[in-house]
């Protein structure tokens, strides 16, 4: 019974091979001229059939280098490759055809497809970003070199978006930090500078409020679990971060919460103030008692 199924398995396999071979497509692949394999394959790319149409185009690359059909054949197959959601190959496909014929009329939207193909490769906001920052290169690049291209407006939404996703990598990576700090020092240290690197990168971000707010914690809870030399400066910190907080969004969710930590920061201070006022008494001679001597009793 076992050998029976392998061998009607086998027939099948056998006689999908065989009608797969003698199709119009197997035998115009099998024998037809290159004039004949182009002309189909725009016939195909016409009809959508972008399987088809980039199979034939990649077997005519090579033979079409120099006539008048290369150009067209190469454009072509940049799109078959992107209809079928091969990003970064459609992306360097672009880019060899706008190097290749870098006067052809098709050059521009080439360099757009190029951009525009790595755009479409780019990752979820929680993954590495190294290919979002590619593509908003490629498309600022494309700006510059084309600033009344019909497509600079797409490119502009398009960068705005990638812009927001890079955003939101760096607000979670904020957060991260935050939320680990209370494991040790180095992340209350990470988080206030991860904070900070933000509110450069993204002045406008609708997360500031928040992180600003989070940054004052932060360095009054790495103040809190500092050393006792360096909390001082810390707690000083801390209220320079409350005060920047407060100036900018006064009407905040988060200033009762903040108003605590500067109050208590305020507290600490004094308190360390005052042990530093006792030390400086223990190390002052003129402050010491004078020794009593047998002259004196």
């Amino acid at each position: 019974m076992q050998q029976r199924h392998i061998s009607k398995s086998l027939l099948g396999v056998l006689v999908v091979f065989f009608l797969g071979s003698c199709s119009p497509f197997a035998k115009l692949q099998k024998s037809g001229t290159d004039d004949e394999k182009y002309k189909a394959a725009v016939q195909y790319y016409k009809k959508e059939d972008w399987y088809h149409a980039g199979l034939l185009f990649e077997e005519l690359i090579p033979v079409l280098k120099g006539s008048t059909e290369s150009e067209m054949a190469q454009f072509y197959h940049s799109y078959t490759q992107f209809h079928q959601q091969q990003y970064l190959l459609s992306a360097t496909l672009f880019k060899k055809f706008y190097e290749t014929f870098a006067r052809s009329e098709y050059a521009q939207e080439a360099m757009y497809m190029y951009a525009y193909s790595l755009y479409k490769d780019t990752p979820l906001f929680n993954l590495d970003q190294s290919n979002t920052l590619t593509a908003t290169s490629a498309l600022q690049d494309f700006i510059n070199t084309y600033p009344d291209s019909k497509y600079r407006d797409e490119c502009t939404k398009i960068i705005l978006e990638l812009r927001g996703k890079l955003e939101r990598k760096a607000y979670e990576k904020a957060k991260l930090y935050y939320k680990t700090s209370g494991f040790n020092i180095a992340s209350y240290k990470s988080s206030v500078i991860s904070i900070n690197n933000f509110q450069r990168e993204f002045p406008d971000s609708e997360y500031n409020e928040e992180l600003a707010f989070l940054k004052v914690d932060a360095e009054y809870s790495l103040a809190n679990n500092s050393l006792e030399t360096k909390q001082k400066e810390r707690y000083q910190e801390a209220i320079g971060y409350y005060q920047a907080f407060i100036d900018r969004y006064p009407n905040s969710k988060f200033v009762k919460q903040a108003e605590r930590m500067f109050e208590s920061s305020q507290k600490e201070i004094e308190r360390l103030e005052k042990l530093e006022q006792e030390r400086e008494k223990l190390k002052n001679p003129n402050n010491r008692p004078a020794k009593v001597t047998a002259a004196n009793q």
